[in-house]
């Protein structure tokens, strides 16, 4: 089969290996379509911290279902759940996989689907609902990212949410709130991203000196209720607890490098009540993103650049030179 894999720091090359074998309830799958995200981009340049090499990358996956397994027959059109947990330790007992102490990550930890096919836990391949493309379904992995920060930030349609940062995380989580009811602010310091924002009609809010300002306009000096942060930006860590209402939730998304510390005012933590969650990756979350995708609900699928998979190298090269050089890119596997 064909396969993109990292041999080394700053490498991506185009390869052939053999076709993967499915095991005791795992599922071969035929890759229709694969996004690129910002881990695999970390894979790329040496900052992904639990990689090892050579590794064939990719986690936003959907394809067919080649070798099946019970209740999952040959032929189905499914959507890869990249994130396995083990089923033994603390976090899987008490429904956090996501959080596993053992965790393995398709694309990271094993091979994942920037390649013909892949194989995975059949329980980890999940149907698309009738009438849901393929390359519509790769990006079920970032929605679902999107439905589990505001399930973790409770969002309903009586709340105004204030998105930080408007990459391809943070426009999910803002679809995902606006899609609940919620009234819907998306802030960035890079105007082409808030320009990305507004072409999917979610209102935006230059990022920067000038913003606190604006949100104590927009909120009448109360805070907005919920603040989702979406960069991995210290400073913006510390501005979404200065922006959120008292009594309000914080959902941290972004990640930041190991070891980095985040300072945060103390006094708020009493003076405000607010609620700080984090938010990892997702859990149960897939069923609720592909429904959110197959009813339209999901606008930001459009603005992806949509690539073949044989100008994968070029691709990570380019991005590695200008992060900014696609807002999102979906490689669609050529039929062999």
């Amino acid at each position: 089969m064909r396969v993109l894999v990292f041999p080394a720091v700053g490498d991506a090359v185009l390869a052939d290996r053999p076709d993967p074998r499915p095991g005791p309830g795992e599922v071969r799958v035929r890759v229709a379509a694969a996004g690129l995200c910002a881990g695999d981009l970390y894979i790329y340049t040496g900052k992904n911290p639990y990689v090892s090499y050579p590794r064939i990358g990719g986690h936003e996956i959907a394809g067919v279902v080649e070798t099946g397994a019970p209740g999952l027959p040959e032929g189905t059109p499914v959507a890869v759940e990249p994130f396995i947990g083990c089923g033994r330790c603390y976090p899987c007992r008490v429904g956090k996989p996501n959080c596993c102490a053992n965790l393995s990550i398709v694309g990271v930890h094993r091979d994942g689907g920037f390649a013909d096919y892949v194989v995975v836990p059949a329980t980890h391949a999940h149907p698309l609902p009738e009438g849901l493309g393929l390359t519509e379904a790769a990006f079920a992995e970032p929605v679902a990212i999107g439905v589990q920060g505001c399930n973790r930030g409770a969002v309903t349609a009586a709340d105004h949410v204030l998105v930080l940062g408007a990459g391809p995380i943070g426009l999910a989580v803002a679809e995902v709130a606006r899609g609940a009811g919620a009234r819907v602010h998306v802030t960035d310091l890079n105007p082409d991203r808030l320009a990305v924002a507004a072409r999917l009609g979610l209102p935006t809010l230059p990022g920067g000196e000038g913003l606190a300002a604006a949100v104590a306009d927009l909120t009448r000096d109360e805070g907005m209720p919920v603040v989702m942060e979406a960069t991995g930006a210290p400073p913006a860590m510390r501005a979404a607890c200065a922006m959120v209402a008292a009594g309000g939730r914080v959902v941290i998304l972004g990640l930041v490098a190991r070891g980095v510390e985040v300072a945060l005012p103390g006094l708020d933590f009493t003076r405000k009540e607010m609620t700080i969650l984090g938010s990892r990756a997702s859990a149960g979350c897939f069923p609720e993103a592909l429904r959110l995708i197959a009813g339209g609900d999901i606008r930001y699928l459009g603005v992806a650049d949509r690539l073949p998979f044989a100008s994968a190298p070029a691709t990570f090269a380019r991005l590695a030179a200008d992060p900014f050089a696609h807002h999102k890119v979906l490689f669609e596997m050529e039929t062999p």
